[in-house]
Parts: C-alpha cells; structure tokens; sequence
C-alpha cells in the first residue's frame, strides 16, 4: 500500500517571495525533458516549485522521497501512484508488473508507463522531492532510461541536494535540461529586500538591502560566508551584515578577497592545495597533500557551505563549485605555481592509480605534456578500449606527434584495436603489415622490448583471425584463433576473453553449439579476470543467444541477467553511456519476445535501436534489424517488420566483408510476413530464390528451409514441405537445435492438417508441446495458423493443471477471443491440394483470384457485410453504426464468420476471403 500524503504537494508559503525569474526558467520548452534544481538543505528549492506547480495549468503529480524510497520497484511504484493520484489513465496493468517482475525486469514497466504518457498525449509534469536520498545505482539508469524515451509534452523536475548521478552534460547538449544551481538561486536586490522584509520580519532600507546584495550577489552561502568572516557591524538587529559595496566586481573577486583571507590558515591552506583536483576525496586530499587529516576538513568545507558540492550521499566525493575553484587555481599559481604543478601532478598520479584512468588522461591533455599522455596509452589503453572507450583513445592518439606511435608498437597496436572497435576496418590490414615490419625489426636487433614484441604477434593474429571471417575464410580465422590460444600463456597481454570470444563465434558459425557454449562460458570468466567489460557482454550475449536456440529460456536469461549485474556493479556510471552489447540485448529482446512479454522486449530492443540511428558496426546493425523485424511479426505489424528485414537483407549483403560472423536469414523471416498477409506471389518469389547452401551455420539453414515449406504448404504442396522436413528434423534432433526442431515440428503438422491427416497431425503437435514445455517457448503457437491453435487446443495435454501449460491455453484462448484489433501473427490459412478440396491455385501470382470452392457453412448477407467491411478497415464501432445494429451484434456476426472461415483474426479472415474469392 503506497502512503498518499507522499503525493501532496508542499503548500506555498504566502510570505515567500515570488521567483517569476526562476519560474519562467521552468516552463517547458519544445525539447525539454528535465528541471533540475540542486542547492543544499534551506535553498528555497521546494518552495521553487511548489510556486512553479501552483502557477502551471497541466496535471503535475507530486513525489516526497524519503530514506525508504531507495529501492528500485518501491520508486517506480511510487513514481507510476504519483502519475496515478495527478489524474494519468491506464496504469493498472503497469502496477500488476511491478508487483509481479524482478528487479531485473523493471525496464518493461518503466517503458509501459512511457507509452501510456505517449498515449494519453497531454502535457504532464513530475516533480520528485530529495532525490539525493537515492543511492541505488541502478534507481539512476532505470531513471535515465525514463527521461531519455519521455514522449513530448513530459517534464521531469528534480530536486536535491546532491548532483544526481545522471548523464546531465550528455542531455544538456541536446538542449533537453534546464538547470537551477545555487548562483540562479540567487536573490536579485528587490528580491534580497522583500525575503529580510516579508519573510524574515526584518526590514532593511533600500540602502542596506542593496549593500548586502552588492556584496553577496544575492548569493545565500555568500550571506552566510560573509557572517563567518566578519563583517560591518552596521546592521539592523537580527539582519546579516550590509557591507561595503563591491563596486560590481565578480563573485570571485570576493572568495578571494573577503572569504579565503578570512578562513583559519589550516582551511586556507587546504583550499589552495586541493584547487588542482578536479574532484575530491579524501585519499586524494591526502596524497595530494601529503597528508592524513583530509576527512575531517572537507567535512569542515561542507559544514560551513564553503562551495563544496557532494557527488553522493556517502560523504566521499565532493566538487568545489566552478566558480569557487577558478578563483583558487587563480591565487594558488600567484602564491606558488611550482608547488602548484607538483601537487596538480600528485593529483594526476593519484587518479590514475585508483581506477580514474579517464579523468587522469583528462587533466594529462589540459597539460599537453605529449610523452606523459603516450606512456599512460601504453599502460591503460586496452583495458580503456575494451571497457567501451574506443573513441577517446582515438581521440588522445591523434594528440600525439605521428613518429611518436611509429616508434611504439604498443600504441600502433592500441590505434589498430580503437579502429577495429570503432569499425574502421579497412584502415587496419596496412597498420598490421607496418606493425609486424617494425616487430621483426626489434627481435632482430634484440631490443629490450623484444619480448613484448613477440606477444604483439598474438594479438596480430587475433586481429587477423576477425579480419578473416569478413572474409568467410573460416579455416584461417579458425587456425589463428587456435594459435594465438596455444601462445598466450607465454604473453604478458591479457587476451584470454577476445581470443575465447572469437573461438566461440567460430563453432557457432559451424553450429557447433555445444563447443560454442563452452568457449564462451570461458570468455565470460577470463572477461571478468582481466576486467574487460564488452566483452565480457558480448560473449554471455552469444552464449544466451545459443541456450535459447538450444531450447532453455531460464539458462539464457539466467546467463544474460549474472553479466549484466556484474557489469553494472564493476563498471556502471550514470554519468557515462551505458554499455550495450548486440548480442547480449537482441538475446533478450528474442527471449521476452518468446515468453509472450511484449513489454520486456520492447525495452531490450530500445537501446539498439539507438545505436542503429547513430550508426554501428554493419553485423550489429543485421542482427538488431533482424530482431526488430521478429517482434514487430509476433505483434502484428508486418509492413514495419518488413521495412526492419529488407533493411538487415540490405546491409547484409552489402557490408559482407564487414561482418565476422554469419547473420541469421531475415528472408526467412520476410517470407512469413508475405504469407501472413495473403502475398502469395511474394512468397512463391521469395521460394524460387531460396537456397539453402548459401548458408554455412545449420542454425540459419534451418530457418530458411522451414520457411520455405510454409511456403509449400500455402501454395498447397503439403507433400513437397514434408520431403524437405524430414531431413531438417533429423539435423536439428542430432544437434539439440530444440528451438528450430519444436518449429519443425509445428509446419510439419501444419503439413499433416492440409493433407487431411490430423491423428498424425496432433501427433507432431503433441511432440512439439512437449519439448516447448521443456523449454518455455510460448509465443511460437501464437505464431502458428489458425487451424493449428485449433488443433493445440482441442488436445487432452492442454488441459494439464502446470504453469506452463495455463500460460500457453490462455494465450491462445486470448488471441482467438481478439477481433477488432488483431495481435496474432504467423502464415495464412495453410491450403490443402486440389484432391483435398482445396480452394488454392498453385500457379495463382498476386493479384489473380484462387479457384472458388464451396464454404462448409455458407456466409449469411449480414456476415458477408461485415466482411466487406472489416475489409474496408472498418473497427467494430463503425461496423456497427454503419449496418443500424449494435456492437454487439457485430461482434456475433464476426465470432461466426471466424467460425465458418476456420480463422482466429481479422488479417486471417481477410487472407482466406481472398482464397475463396469473396472479396
């Protein structure tokens, strides 16, 4: 039960002054997304927008936080009751997810809860109060996610003491963020006079309201920072000093000449050593300083509100605001520049050290010290690349004179391993060849480094063996992958994860699944030894995507799942983009996709789909494409799916050379998408141009032979889909496919059906039950024709009191209660040969008429209304008000027509219509 008073918004003060300047600040704007307001405790941020809500004219629900909120269902359960309480519509099946799915799972319900915004259309407002309680890293991206798919018209506002741990500068390039730090906050002189007057009860004269502003800036932890100092004494009782004006010299003028100077030489001192540290802690502070007394001073600094900004709730990081520091770094190099730069390297030395590599790098380039920059290259660039920052080390290296990374094979290395990840793969064959010249050069002549150069060679051949499969050259991929296995225990590089990764993508490019897994299973361990988060990614996405074609859903989302906290937990930072594997998402989307949980899948595929508009790898771009494609066919919408296919065949074939491994045949997948929307024509073309030896992985051969007897069957060649089953189920048993062997099982039945045989039909479904309850394939019934899901549900096993079983009778029963919106997807009507009765011409193309043939119960003048008129994309409402009958009345008409057309859709309905000649 949720506690309601959370949601009521603080009521305004009447003695608070009015902030128009700030509230204008806030107003949405065309690409807006978030307020945020951060200031410490007694900044006026609350009363901000409690002034801000009462003046907006759109629902804006109201979120307090406190110290329990810090669990991320308990959040998004309150997040979707503030929604709720401010008026939004439709949430309840979105409460029923967060009170069913894991911590895991939530991205369904945070992504349900954005397309219900999408859909309501409106503009909403959200303001969530102390958010720096929050330290649940994973509450941070689940809130990233929300606010980077936020539908137009949808405004977020935060308000904290903290900067929240959120990808602020990334949204503020893309204009979607309005902020309020301390300095807006800031009082003008009018607004400095009526808070001492109104609010306060302490009323100034013009003349010293304007001095304490002149002095402050109205700047509230200048007023008080200035009380500490000492200031003029000339005051009225109980007001802060006037002072002496500042003649409008900047807010940095006075840190330094009425704060710094005023501060206990011990505070001093430790304000002017710490200005180089971009962040600080106290281990910094301390090596920075040569010191052990660091905590206890920055706590003094956040006591006294000496600009210091917290970074987290734990009291551990902190900032100097801009401002505050510039005016530091300024008066540290005027006092002492070389004690300055020794403690600014210090800083650097430190950072790096202690796994801030990138902010070391950082502060390295802002010294342009070149041969600094190239030595910490050497050292931390692979772990930087194989942790996602491919790009930046590019970026560094381009900062370093060309003979430099002539000189060094490491870092020609690390330019040719930043260009590969970056998919700049035909710049790298003549890097290699200079590279290798320059290591034969170095063993010749017995140079100290020689035996570094010997374990470059390994990571050659690694390079050469990816290179190779754009090529389909598998036997050289294969043979360098197994040499560079035999000579890396002698190497000091760790390349045990990439060279284990690529020997998995070679045995399941060969089907191989078995050996595959087992390479990979070694991938993601030596990944997470040797702390290289892609791939550690990349290779458990694989080995799911394979234990979910081998046939075991909860192994494969088990093993996706363990990767993924692991990365998160070592790797995650808000702050940066999140790391996202191909492999590792489409095998989610695919696994939520089968569980029959659209929701899930959707938010798996969402970050792909991303990638895919900014552009990626041309294999990544196939398979993220290919996966789109199948979700939109399981959810009905075949053009979009066809659209995402096409898109995959294209690149496909275009970008071969660039992909190093086989991608799965979206074909395959196109040609159910024809057969779903009675394109007969399209099919047979498809069927003519299929051939299965084009294909290397059995997996892919499979999909593609399997399509192409649907095909068969659609065309009423039953007997030619079974000839080529045959063979296919014998492949797919021998090498535990089950995924692809329960769908065989599913098209030969369907073979069976038009061929009038249904005792064995409901054999082969029976066999397909059961291995698919084994497994926990759901949504592949509903994929199925109508006859089939007919034929599943009149079977004794259905009615079976498991889980599995209640989950799969349910589904089918909902898709075949569904008329005025039809979610089913899947082939046509599958046809029976002329000595059957088939309605069917082989030889029909699009746009000929099949032979007609007698219905088994002839359509009534109303039922062959309605279906012109479903025809004509007609919902049951209009059906209803265009015949003068009730939707009632429609709905029977349309169950009979289902009934008497043996059809569970409108899209079938329409597709066997067509068949008969009706329409």
């Amino acid at each position: 039960m949720l506690l309601t008073t959370k949601f009521l918004r603080p009521t305004a003060d009447p003695r608070a002054v009015a902030r128009e300047r700030l509230l204008h600040l806030l107003e949405p704007g065309d690409t807006r997304r978030l307020n945020l307001i951060v200031a410490p405790a007694g900044f006026g941020k609350t009363t901000l927008a409690s002034q801000w809500c009462s003046t907006t004219t759109w629902p804006t629900p109201w979120l307090s936080l406190d110290e329990h909120d810090d669990e991320p269902r308990r959040l998004w359960q309150y997040v979707t009751g503030a929604f709720s309480h401010g008026g939004l519509a439709g949430l309840e099946d979105i409460r029923k997810q967060l009170a069913r799915c894991s911590t895991e799972e939530l991205e369904g319900p945070v992504t349900g809860l954005i397309n219900t915004l999408a859909a309501d259309g409106g503009q909403w407002g959200l303001v969530i109060d102390d958010y720096h309680l929050i330290r649940d890293r994973r509450i941070h991206q689940q809130l990233c996610y929300f606010i980077d798919y936020l539908p137009p018209g949808v405004t977020v506002t935060l308000l904290s003491r903290t900067e929240p741990d959120l990808p602020i500068a990334r949204w503020k390039v893309r204009q979607w963020v309005a902020e309020i730090h301390p300095s807006l906050l800031a009082f003008s002189e009018e607004e400095c006079r009526r808070f001492f007057s109104d609010y306060m009860a302490q009323p100034l004269s013009p003349e010293q309201a304007r001095k304490v502003w002149e002095k402050t800036e109205g700047w509230v932890a200048a007023m008080q920072l200035s009380a500490l100092a000492g200031g003029s004494d000339n005051r009225p009782s109980g007001a802060p000093s006037s002072g002496a004006t500042l003649d409008g010299r900047r807010i940095s003028d006075y840190v330094l000449s009425e704060v710094l100077e005023q501060q206990p030489p011990e505070v001093r001192q430790f304000l002017l050593e710490t200005a180089a540290c971009p962040r600080l802690c106290a281990r910094l502070c301390d090596a920075v300083r040569d010191a052990n007394d660091s905590q206890r001073l920055l706590e003094r600094l956040l006591r006294d509100n000496l600009f210091v900004v917290p970074l987290d709730t734990n009291g551990a990081w902190f900032r100097y605001h801009d401002l505050f520091r510039e005016a530091l770094l300024q008066r540290a190099v005027q006092l002492d520049a070389d004690r300055f730069a020794s403690g600014r390297i210090r800083a650097i030395e430190w950072l790096l050290t202690h796994e801030n590599v990138q902010e070391g790098i950082s502060q390295i380039v802002d010294l342009d010290d070149k041969e600094w920059l190239a030595q910490v290259l050497e050292l931390h660039g692979n772990n930087l690349i194989h942790s996602g920052f491919h790009l930046p080390v590019l970026d560094w290296l381009t900062r370093l004179p060309v003979e430099a990374i002539q000189q060094s094979p490491r870092l020609m290395m690390l330019r040719v391993w930043a260009l590969f990840f970056a998919n700049r793969v035909e710049l790298i064959a003549p890097l290699l060849t200079e590279l290798e010249d320059l290591l034969d050069c170095r063993v010749a002549e017995s140079h100290p480094d020689a035996e570094g150069a010997l374990g470059l060679h390994s990571e050659i051949s690694l390079i050469r063996s990816y290179l190779a499969r754009t090529r389909s050259d598998d036997k050289s991929a294969s043979d360098l992958t197994r040499q560079v296995l035999q000579d890396i225990d002698h190497t000091r590089i760790p390349l045990k994860s990439v060279t284990y990764y690529s020997l998995g993508l070679d045995y399941y490019g060969k089907g191989e699944l078995a050996a595959a897994e087992d390479a990979l299973r070694s991938a993601v361990q030596y990944g997470q030894l040797e702390r290289k988060p892609s791939t550690l990614l990349s290779s458990g996405g694989l080995m799911a995507w394979i234990q979910y074609n081998r046939g075991d859903i909860d192994l494969a989302l088990e093993t996706s799942t363990s990767v993924r906290q692991w990365v998160d937990e070592h790797f995650g930072d808000p702050r940066q983009p999140r790391l996202i594997s191909c492999w590792q998402n489409s095998a989610m989307t695919e696994i939520y996709r089968e569980r029959n949980e659209p929701e899930l899948a959707t938010a798996c595929l969402a970050p792909l789909l991303e990638h895919v508009r900014n552009g990626t790898e041309p294999g990544q771009h196939v398979i993220i494409q290919h996966v789109r494609g199948h979700l939109a066919f399981s959810q009905g919408r075949y053009e979009e799916a066809l659209d995402a296919l096409r898109d995959a065949e294209s690149v496909a074939r275009r970008r071969r050379e660039h992909i190093v491994f086989e991608p799965p045949d979206s074909g395959a997948l196109m040609a159910r998408c024809y057969l779903a929307m009675a394109n007969l024509g399209q099919a047979r073309q498809w069927l003519d141009t299929a051939s299965p030896e084009r294909f290397r992985n059995p997996l892919n051969r499979e999909q593609s032979q399997t399509s192409a007897a649907r095909v068969l069957v659609a065309l009423g060649r039953p007997d030619e889909a079974i000839e080529r089953l045959a063979p296919l189920q014998a492949a797919a048993e021998r090498d535990q496919h089950n995924r692809q062997l329960t769908e065989l099982l599913v098209v030969h039945a369907t073979a069976k059906l038009a061929l009038g045989e249904s005792a064995d039909a409901a054999l082969l479904i029976g066999q397909a039950l059961s291995r698919a309850a084994e497994a926990g394939f759901l949504r592949l019934f509903a994929e199925e024709p109508a006859a089939v899901r007919e034929l599943i549900l009149g079977l004794p096993e259905i009615h079976a009191p498991q889980s599995w079983v209640n989950r799969l009778r349910a589904m089918l029963a909902e898709l075949d209660e569904s008329s005025s919106s039809s979610c089913i997807t899947g082939s046509t009507k599958p046809m029976r040969p002329e000595k059957t009765g088939s309605v069917a011409n082989p030889d029909a193309t699009d746009g000929e008429k099949p032979r007609n043939s007698a219905l088994p119960d002839s359509l009534s003048q109303r039922e062959v209304e309605v279906l012109g008129l479903i025809n004509e994309g007609l919902a049951n409402k209009e059906i209803a008000a265009a015949m003068g009958v009730a939707a009632t009345t429609v709905k029977a008409h349309i169950r009979n027509l289902y009934s008497k057309l043996a059809v569970g859709s409108r899209t079938e309905a329409l597709a066997r219509a067509r068949q008969l000649g009706l329409l």
